[in-house]
């Protein structure tokens, strides 16, 4: 199958390229190499070292025999998108090509606007580049969990059945954004669920967990096939963040009480799960939900995982809790679906520990390049729109 990878230079692009053409598809992408410029810019670096675009095709070609087609493009400009499709003839769209950080869309009104602006319009563009260039193509469109919110009921799979005034229903399950990332990624369901209403056109909207991890089986050993892994207060998430601070003695830093739970998965589960959707369109004019985690859990809960797990290895880690510079609910009932992909084989990871180990030992060997940008583990970009760096509490 010819896959298109937008974001194909990214955490979960970059593995998704070398884990489909292990597994027999031809891929192509593009990417602007934003997330380079990005994480410089909140002054921090990957926490494992990343090889150039120019370094990552030569390994690509010399592990496959075969070169990859990745372009530097940007995906709000249409002419490059229609051009690239039409030359391409994707089968499956894969959208990962946004910027991916609530803190990062939450600094101030430039990078707010900014951040609606480039995922809505890139989210648009690959809408209408399918339509007018590759119409039987599925657009699997990464989401996120937190579109949903923390409702304080269960969380279906993007559709519920509703019964109100004696009358019933099947309809879109309510978005509850928590930032003006996740504003622009509810915008996006909205927008790809109307397109395939009018247009007839294949599409999944994964509501994906937060992934973790440094690698998967199919890079090897070679460090130039390795994924980046970003630790600060913008883009480095919870599991990510956490096994960076035990491998240099760092306090593993939970925002407010701890008690805030998500779902959670693999790195390795996440290619597992992206490889289902786009083996399996959904059929014409269809647009589907699928939650993507491995389970849900607190932060605190995490954070107590990680702690044992580095004990295990000879890591002493402590957990301390500073001050939450986000606006949310701390204490919630959180109880989502997740049947749909389990249905296609999804098989979760189920010792994610080992998983944990794993990462801790790929970065004990890095510790030098996150020690020397550890000022980025605490945050200081606020819900408020304010800066002000979080204080310990407890």
């Amino acid at each position: 199958m010819r896959v298109f990878i937008a974001g194909i230079d990214g955490y979960l692009g970059w593995p998704l390229a070398i884990y489909l053409r292990a597994h027999g598809h031809e891929v192509a992408g593009a990417d602007l190499l934003l997330r380079r410029q990005w994480v410089a810019e909140v002054g921090s670096v990957s926490a494992q070292p990343i090889a150039s675009r120019e370094e990552r095709l030569r390994a690509f070609h010399e592990t496959f025999g075969a070169a990859l087609d990745f372009r530097v493009g940007d995906l709000t400009d249409y002419d490059f998108v229609k051009a690239f499709f039409a030359e391409f003839q994707p089968e499956a769209v894969v959208h990962l090509g946004q910027m991916p950080s609530a803190p990062y869309s939450m600094i101030d009104q430039a990078h707010c606007v900014w951040t609606q602006q480039n995922n809505v319009i890139n989210n648009l563009n690959l809408l209408w580049a399918i339509k007018e260039v590759a119409p039987q193509a599925q657009l699997v469109k990464i989401g996120t969990m937190g579109e949903y919110g923390t409702p304080n009921v269960d969380i279906p799979e993007g559709f519920f059945n509703v019964e109100f005034r004696g009358r019933k229903d099947r309809m879109p399950f309510p978005r509850q954004a928590g930032s003006w990332y996740h504003q622009s990624k509810v915008h996006d369901s909205h927008n790809t669920h109307f397109a395939s209403k009018i247009w007839g056109l294949r599409a999944t909207d994964i509501m994906q967990g937060v992934v973790f991890g440094t690698h998967i089986a199919e890079m090897g050993a070679d460090p130039r096939l390795r994924s980046r892994l970003d630790f600060d207060q913008c883009f480095g998430t919870a599991i990510n963040r956490f096994c960076c601070q035990a491998v240099i003695g760092h306090p593993l830093t939970l925002f407010g009480l701890g008690r805030q739970k998500r779902g959670f998965l693999p790195l390795a589960d996440s290619m597992a799960c992206l490889r289902l959707a786009v083996e399996n369109p959904p059929a014409p004019g269809e647009f589907r939900v699928f939650n993507q985690f491995e389970n849900a859990y607190s932060i605190s809960e995490l954070a107590c995982m990680v702690k044992e797990v580095a004990a295990d290895i000879g890591l002493d880690t402590q957990i301390r809790r500073y001050d939450n510079p986000r606006a949310e609910m701390e204490e919630h009932y959180y109880q989502p679906d997740r049947e749909r992909l389990i249905e296609l084989g999804y098989q979760p990871t189920r010792d994610i520990k080992s998983v944990m180990k794993q990462m801790m030992l790929d970065l004990i060997q890095h510790r030098d390049r996150i020690e020397a940008h550890a000022d980025a583990l605490i945050p200081d970009i606020r819900w408020d729109g304010g800066r002000k760096r979080s204080e310990v509490i407890g």
